[in-house]
């Protein structure tokens, strides 16, 4: 493939490497952003989704006879309709088996509820009007007759042999999975010289993206064709889900379009009742049809992230060398087994706990269980970060337990560069990367030896101070296919083309850099097209920090397509043989001479031939589907230090500092965001975010003011750097970034914390980490001595 990454390739303030800014910014910053609610066509009616109030029970009723009497109501659509149109349930995807090699449970889950409902905000019924308004009276005069039935929302209990099954047709242990040699790791466990045993909950949390989900339907049909304009993170697979899986339809008779996204972080990427239900109230009633979620029916209806508990054990040999891990995770999937639900909790987390370290064996158990609450879902990381969090919360207990200095309990187990490429624990290897170098680069930007005169300051003010060391190792996303494709324009801009979606991550920018690289073409003057299924020639969509990896190998292959087909066209008009033409600073040259053509000059004198050769192409355009490389391994080390007010159990993140190992930086600018992006989300699960059900399967945060996201304020400035190692596994030597920054940030704050009270006692403190959390945890572990008040010790 063409090198892009030569410092001639391009002009310089776009080539790979450079902190290009991002091209979609000045028009969405005056908004002219076009997202999916944006969207009105003539003569478009509205839908609204009436959601159940009850966790888990039978309809015994459902009478929909008044709301369609209601002014301006037009239809309401219920699971009966759905049913006698012959929609199919939504695919699970069965991307993991149980450890006897069945499949695990998948019962059925359609748009609207059948005979019962398993979650609250499961849909009953689907309103559509004239108005959002007549469509809510509709729903308003809907009467429904729901038997209540006893909520499990505690996964545990869930897989008590007395607890009934919430599915018909499905246990509620949905999958059983292993990994590793168990007996050995065992074996390793009683043999060793101390075992730090934890058992670690990772707390469910809320997307909260900051655009709702939306759809709109609209249906032609004098072509017989139906379009769906949907928040997603792929249309590609949107519509073959749909189209082919769902509503029986050829692929052809389906166009999905998404526009611009404001953030999902894996939540857009499934599928969601609405899609359909748009889809055929539009195709019935002959009109296109209209939904946006309000941010009430976001809490109730939006898949949910994380929500695991792991049993962990460390085994260290008498000089600190770690011999084994051992896991055994619960995962609470929700009402459903999405696609993604129960590989997150079993199969993502060996290759991520393994991290940096020269662990020589792991194994995992995985129980993934149903429970009456909102499915789960990938969350950035999906599985990811709390695979890192795991090894971090044992390492780091593990030094504390022994008496070791944490900082060099990591370095000793590190893998070092020498031994790179190295066969992991988890059975992945690692084909790049400087790990003790990473920690020793954080380790200088954190001024990790001048804490102790900072937490003497916090003393004298009366704060307790706190810090933490981790190291993480992602893996991300794995082999696929994706398109690239590149388009010239009559007006002289070239469009490129990818099955990857952008949510925020700035692809029209990066991908432009690497085709700039490659084709010598100001990044100025390129678009990007992902967003129209009718574009693509395939598309994996955007997930598991793979699109600078996918999207821009498939483009690079692309560009060697434009380049192929420039040479023969060069060797015509300047009359040289082809292998006499040379490419280069995006130029066909006559090697040895002064004749060259430009490749947009190029481009444009083939576009505007009529009479060419018939053995030359009648255009440089080129469209192809590129195999993906397989899965990087960006990996870093995060420090952070804290302060805690005693009184209140407050905590105040006072300096971050991360290193990380991202492999080629295409746009350092836009790594930086989406570092400073993840550590937000990552301190957002750690000290604040957390969705609490009461035992009725009532969701008790739905909404921002109970469900704390973190703000500006609650910050300090991000002390960034990089130490890059380029991947050998792709052409741009990427390793992905978009997920790492959570990875980091959640164990890091967590331990900070547990440091700054480790003097008063306190071992652990469960995510989230607020102020009620902290101050209960302080006087629980160390009471007020009458007539003494310090800092270790705070009054009550």
């Amino acid at each position: 493939m063409t090198n892009p990454i030569s410092p001639a390739a391009a002009i310089k303030k776009f080539a790979v490497g450079q902190p290009v800014p991002r091209n979609e910014d000045p028009r969405l910053l005056r908004g002219k952003g076009l997202f999916t609610g944006d969207i009105s066509l003539p003569n478009q009616l509205y839908g609204f989704m009436l959601r159940s109030p009850f966790a888990h029970g039978v309809i015994r009723a459902l009478d929909t006879t008044a709301a369609g009497s209601v002014d301006g109501v037009r239809a309401v659509y219920t699971f009966a309709d759905l049913k006698a149109a012959g929609y199919n349930p939504f695919p699970c995807g069965n991307l993991i088996k149980n450890h006897d090699g069945t499949d695990h449970e998948s019962p059925a889950r359609h748009a609207l509820a059948g005979d019962k409902v398993k979650h609250v905000g499961e849909g009953l019924a689907f309103i559509v009007a004239e108005s959002l308004d007549a469509a809510r009276d509709g729903a308003e005069a809907v009467t429904f007759d729901i038997e209540p039935l006893p909520a499990l929302i505690d996964p545990e209990r869930a897989l008590d042999a007395d607890s009934p099954p919430i599915h018909q047709d499905a246990r509620n242990l949905c999958l059983d999975w292993r990994f590793g040699d168990l007996e050995a790791v065992d074996a390793a466990v009683a043999g060793a010289a101390h075992v730090t045993r934890m058992r670690i909950p990772i707390n469910r949390v809320i997307v909260a993206a900051m655009e709702p989900r939306a759809a709109m339907g609209e249906f032609d049909a004098a072509r017989g064709r139906l379009t769906l304009h949907v928040t997603s993170q792929g249309v590609w697979g949107m519509r073959e889900t749909l189209a082919r899986r769902v509503m029986g339809l050829a692929r052809d008779e389906l166009r999905v379009l998404s526009h611009d996204i404001g953030g999902s972080f894996g939540m857009k990427s499934q599928q969601y009742p609405e899609n359909l239900l748009v889809l055929h109230a539009a195709r019935e009633l002959g009109r296109p049809v209209k939904w946006v979620d309000d941010r009430s029916g976001s809490f109730l209806s939006d898949f949910q992230g994380r929500d695991m508990i792991a049993d962990a054990a460390l085994a260290l040999d008498a000089e600190g060398d770690i011999l084994a891990m051992r896991i055994d995770m619960i995962g609470n999937l929700g009402a459903y087994a999405t696609p993604f639900g129960p590989y997150m909790p079993a199969a993502n987390i060996p290759p991520n706990a393994a991290s940096v370290y020269k662990t020589p064996l792991l194994a995992v158990t995985s129980r993934c269980v149903f429970t009456n609450t909102v499915p789960i879902a990938p969350y950035r990381g999906a599985g990811r970060p709390e695979g890192n969090y795991i090894m971090e919360r044992l390492i780091e207990t593990a030094a504390r337990e022994t008496g070791r200095d944490p900082v060099a309990l990591r370095r000793r187990n590190l893998v070092p560069a020498e031994a790179i490429p190295f066969r992991a624990a988890s059975d992945r290897e690692y084909d790049s990367g400087d790990f003790p170098a990473v920690l020793a680069d954080a380790l200088a930007a954190a001024d990790w030896s001048g804490f102790e005169t900072r937490r003497k300051a916090s003393q004298a003010r009366g704060l307790l101070r706190g810090r933490a060391v981790t190291c993480y190792l992602e893996v991300t996303a794995g082999t696929g296919k994706e398109m690239g494709g590149i388009r010239f324009r009559a007006d002289g801009r070239v469009t490129i083309l990818t099955g990857s979606l952008d949510q925020g991550q700035g692809h029209a920018t990066a991908f432009a850099q690497v085709v700039a690289g490659a084709l010598g073409i100001p990044a100025d003057r390129i678009d990007l097209v992902q967003g129209d299924s009718d574009e693509l020639l395939t598309g994996g969509g955007t997930g598991g920090s793979k699109s600078i990896m996918s999207s821009g190998i498939a483009l690079l292959a692309a560009s060697d397509g434009v380049v192929e087909k420039g040479r023969r066209w060069a060797g015509h008009l300047l009359e040289a043989a082809e292998q006499d033409i040379a490419f280069s600073d995006g130029e066909f040259r006559v090697v040895g001479t002064d004749r060259a053509i430009p490749v947009l000059d190029l481009a444009a004198r083939v576009a505007a031939t009529t009479d060419g050769p018939s053995d030359l192409p009648d255009r440089l355009d080129h469209e192809t589907v590129a195999e993906t490389p397989p899965a990087s391994f960006p990996n870093g080390c995060h420090i952070c230090e804290v302060e805690i007010d005693p009184e209140t159990g407050a905590v105040r993140i006072d300096r971050y500092a991360a290193v990380n190992d991202f492999g080629t930086l295409v746009n350092p600018m836009l790594v930086a965001g989406q570092t400073h992006g993840g550590i937000v989300q990552g301190v957002g699960q750690a000290l604040m975010e957390t969705a609490v059900y009461d035992a009725d399967g009532q969701l008790l945060t739905g909404s921002f003011t109970d469900y704390a996201l973190p703000r500006a304020a609650d910050l300090p400035a991000f002390a960034l750097q990089y130490h890059p190692v380029p991947a050998t596994t792709n052409l741009l030597g990427v390793k992905g970034c978009g997920e790492a920054g959570t990875s980091g940030a959640i164990p890091t704050v967590i331990n900070a914390v547990i440091d700054a009270l480790a003097p008063l006692g306190v071992t652990d403190v469960p995510m989230p980490a607020t102020p009620e959390a902290v101050w209960r945890a302080i006087r629980n572990a160390a009471p007020r001595q009458p007539g003494r008040r310090t800092a270790a010790q705070p009054s009550s």
